[in-house]
């Protein structure tokens, strides 16, 4: 078995690497959830949120002093602590990298009841991202952020807020933010199947704001380190071009070492971190004159177990890193020199959590429900983003089938307050063996859905339905309830379903032109 890890030195990726290093800002979304039209921040456009989202409402904030982005909120109606998601939905390109970032301010927007955050879920597409619980930084007076890599799988993404049993308030966010990466970054990473959730990112030798763009062209954050080690300056700063991953120069202006030839230990990530695979990337650059023949070696340790061994750390630089390193709780990285070597540095470091994708809702299904959705009005405020997954959290009325390939079983809708018409595309729904859209409002013909042979159960009476019955009703050989009373159907009723064995037909209250055989 092969190690986690490899170390890539700066002149192995020259021709590897296929990026513009020139200073335009990434390719995305800045969104400004809650704004009420566009804004200019240090020459990027950010973007109201109504074209991502069609349900919450907008608030502004009372707190002065805010940047723009944290001055108002998009907050989502919490309703007896239903798993309801709240999606944002953006059009993206299929198959690429984006570093998701959202961030949150809470400001106080649930009322003097709630002095503190509300507690909830992230999901992207169909796969839980995590909890949001702001509350500590919120005491501090300060906003929090979390930032992923995720693949694109199809023609849109969503960024979904979702309350959980912890939920005590409305949930809420302050931006968005949607960029898409170089496509050699984190590369190593089977975004098929994975994604990576940032848990810290730091410049260790750094001391002042967060690093981001445009000293890192693709805006991720790269935080100071706030240990009490020494931190030395650089002589020269390595071409970041062939560095893996791509970290700013200016990460590597500054690091972290000991006077003398002693291992360097470091408490990172700051934090506990709970048990799972993780994602590590050291970055290191010598800060002695590309002359000297002196020469810096170490041996990497995470927690006491051996990361990496006789690294020989240059001018050019050197990137060490794991795909998917097993850690939990408290974490310690030793840096211990070699015999006769210079005393030990690093520069920065990223650490992920690896999250293996939730999986999508069957396409075909998908897009029926998304045509259905278009052709109704007044549908469930959270018929947004994927409608299956995660399972916790499927769209209002809409069961799904567990395993590896999910689709819709049934569809209750019973009083919901739809309007409308029914679209065809419910017939693509070929896994249905149960409807339920009883006393609504639509209107409009019955399509016809022949192609559901799974189907068991029909319930479509108190509505506004007009047209003939569907003769092709009478092909569906599992069909044991039909409820179509209280319409406005004309015709006669299809003798295929007239007295069948098994199958209960009700249709009184509509106006057929003749009354079914006796």
């Amino acid at each position: 078995m092969s190690p986690p890890f490899g170390l890539f030195l700066t002149s192995l990726f020259l021709s590897l690497l296929s990026l513009s290093l020139s200073q335009q800002p990434p390719k995305g979304y800045l969104i400004d959830c809650g704004a009420a039209g566009k804004s200019e921040i240090d020459g990027r456009e950010w973007l109201p949120d109504d074209d991502f989202i069609s349900t919450g409402r907008s608030i502004n904030l009372t707190v002065p002093g805010l940047v723009p982005t944290l001055s108002t909120v998009r907050s989502f109606p919490l309703q007896n602590n239903l798993r309801r998601k709240f999606c944002y939905v953006a059009r993206v390109y299929r198959d690429a990298r984006y570093l998701i970032r959202t961030t949150y301010y809470y400001g106080g927007v649930n009322g003097l009841n709630f002095p503190s955050p509300p507690v909830f879920d992230q999901i992207v597409d169909g796969t839980f991202w995590s909890v949001v619980n702001t509350t500590e930084d919120y005491q501090k007076g300060l906003s929090s952020y979390n930032e992923g890599v995720f693949k694109a799988k199809g023609n849109t993404m969503s960024v979904c807020i979702a309350p959980n049993t912890y939920t005590e308030s409305d949930p809420f966010i302050s931006s968005l933010e949607m960029l898409i990466l170089g496509d050699s970054l984190y590369n190593t990473t089977d975004f098929d199947s994975l994604a990576l959730s940032l848990v810290a990112r730091h410049s260790f030798g750094h001391n002042g704001s967060i690093i981001r763009y445009p000293d890192d062209q693709f805006d991720r954050y790269w935080e100071p380190y706030d240990e009490n080690v020494s931190v030395i300056s650089s002589n020269n700063t390595p071409p970041v071009s062939g560095f893996w991953n791509v970290p700013p120069s200016k990460v590597f202006e500054r690091a972290l070492s000991t006077a003398q030839s002693e291992p360097l230990e470091l408490r990172w990530p700051p934090l506990s971190i709970p048990n799972s695979n993780y994602y590590i990337a050291l970055y290191f650059a010598d800060n002695s004159d590309p002359m000297s023949s002196s020469s810096r070696v170490l041996d990497i340790h995470i927690n006491d177990v051996r990361y990496y061994g006789n690294l020989n750390v240059t001018s050019e630089g050197a990137a060490v890193f794991a795909t998917r390193w097993p850690l939990g709780g408290r974490t310690k990285i030793t840096l211990s020199p070699a015999a006769n070597s210079n005393s030990p540095l690093i520069n920065a470091g990223e650490i992920f959590d690896v999250l293996r994708l939730g999986g999508r809702t069957h396409t075909r299904d998908a897009r029926a429900l998304e045509d259905m959705k278009n052709s109704l009005h007044n549908h469930p405020l959270d018929w947004n983003g994927d409608p299956c997954l995660p399972l916790n959290y499927s769209w209002t009325g809409v069961t799904c089938s567990e395993g590896e390939r999910i689709r819709v079983i049934a569809l209750n809708l019973t009083s919901m307050g739809l309007a409308g018409s029914l679209s065809p595309s419910i017939a693509n729904l070929t896994a249905l063996s149960g409807i339920w859209l009883g006393n609504n409002s639509l209107s409009g013909v019955i399509p016809d859905l022949s192609s559901l042979m799974l189907l068991e159960i029909l319930h479509m009476e108190d509505n506004q339905l007009s047209g003939e019955i569907p003769s092709s009703l009478g092909d569906l050989g599992r069909l044991r309830e039909l409820f179509l009373q209280n319409n406005n159907l004309t015709g006669s009723i299809p003798d295929s379903l007239v007295g069948r064995s098994g199958l209960e037909v009700r249709t009184s209250g509509n106006q057929f032109l003749s009354p079914p055989p006796s």
